[in-house]
């Protein structure tokens, strides 16, 4: 079994990225549908993903831990890549800047290509008029049919000479399932590491904290915040993972089907492993009972979640009631305010990562650790 694993991670595909400045059109995915027709069917399929939680409501101290910004008061989970430019532009999140696209439809990344960055400080509502349809095919093919090509070359840019060993179909998921943050000049999604050894939760929020950076400041601690987005790819690749050298996204979240006349294909319904039975079946080599694994792992993340945010949002209303109080110097609050910022980092880096654990069990626990460590040393210097 180990050497069969060995030779799938053997004969990878490596990533690629597209060409830039090229004046492509974008063709449709509706464009593709007699030439890849089971392709497109499950492509299809992912419409049927149409239900979105309220995480305000879900997770209570995001109200306080995010306030400042307007993921405190809107904030939904995603639903299936089908409805990412519907989301987009129905959440209460004011967009100003057309960056806000980046990942929600492929006439957007065209546009990147073609253009360059100047594209990405355009209005919203500019870019909302040249949208025709929400991720598809040139996404992940750039128009090839078949072939994987990174369209997001941002990705490429920020994994330097690591790049050309990453998994190609570990890439067309990376480009979008990562953590990242807007230029303050250029407004271009920038992700924030120029190597795989840097894309460690420390070594990203060392790269914040060099240049300064913040997402939002909290209005009543003063706390300069930072939002961390959807950090799958780090997660996944990071030290502890297991599986990252041997499968792919693809592999686990892209199952393979037979149609009606015995012929295979990968679906393109992104799905759960756990909902597959042939993902399931693949895995049960090493794990007799993958559900109850998989669950198990997110069960105890999501205790330890909501535990240390429940503690996150605690230190935050004692910070801002020491604010308040006049009793404190501004050597003192900025030494707690240190503390709350990191504390909060961690926390953050685990709570938006969507696997709950399952992608990377060990660096979710480290996070946490250090999270609640943060908190609790920022909460003993508040005076009783």
């Amino acid at each position: 079994m180990v050497l069969c694993l060995l030779m799938l991670c053997a004969s990878a595909q490596a990533a690629t990225v597209t060409e830039t400045g090229t004046g492509i059109t974008v063709i449709s995915a509706e464009s593709w549908a007699q030439t890849y027709p089971d392709v497109f069917a499950s492509y299809l399929k992912n419409a049927e993903n149409d239900t979105a939680m309220d995480h305000v409501q879900e997770y209570p101290m995001i109200a306080t831990v995010y306030e400042g910004m307007a993921f405190n008061k809107y904030y939904n989970s995603a639903r299936g890549h089908y409805y990412t430019v519907e989301d987009v532009t129905s959440t209460g999140r004011p967009h100003k800047l057309a960056n806000c696209f980046t990942c929600k439809t492929p006439d957007f990344t065209a546009k990147v290509n073609n253009e360059g960055v100047g594209v990405y400080a355009i209005p919203f509502e500019d870019m909302l008029a040249e949208v025709n349809e929400s991720i598809s095919c040139y996404n992940c093919h750039a128009n090839t049919g078949s072939e994987l090509v990174v369209t997001h070359t941002y990705l490429a840019d920020a994994m330097g000479e690591d790049f050309a060993a990453l998994n190609a179909k570990t890439a067309s998921c990376a480009q979008c399932h990562v953590e990242y943050y807007f230029d303050p000049e250029t407004k271009a999604v920038t992700l924030p590491y120029g190597s795989k050894a840097a894309m460690h939760p420390d070594a990203i929020l060392a790269y914040y904290d060099e240049m300064g950076f913040a997402d939002y400041t909290n209005p009543r601690t003063g706390v300069a915040q930072i939002k961390v987005q959807h950090p799958e790819f780090e997660t996944y690749m990071g030290a502890g993972s297991v599986h990252a050298a041997i499968f792919s996204c693809a592999d686990c979240h892209m199952e393979k089907a037979v149609n009606d006349a015995g012929e295979s294909y990968v679906s393109h319904t992104w799905m759960s492993p756990l909902a597959s039975e042939s993902i399931t079946a693949t895995c049960s080599a090493c794990h007799a009972d993958l559900k109850g694994f998989v669950e198990g792992i997110q069960a105890h993340a999501e205790e330890r979640t909501i535990a240390i945010g429940n503690k996150l949002e605690t230190l935050t209303n004692q910070l801002a009631d020491a604010v308040a109080s006049g009793k404190y110097t501004e050597e003192e609050l900025d030494a707690i305010r240190v503390l709350n910022r990191r504390g909060q980092f961690y926390w953050d880096f685990v709570f938006v990562e969507n696997s709950e654990g399952a992608h990377n069990s060990k660096l979710t626990e480290e996070c946490l650790d250090k999270a609640e460590q943060l908190i609790d040393e920022a909460m003993a210097l508040i005076k009783a």
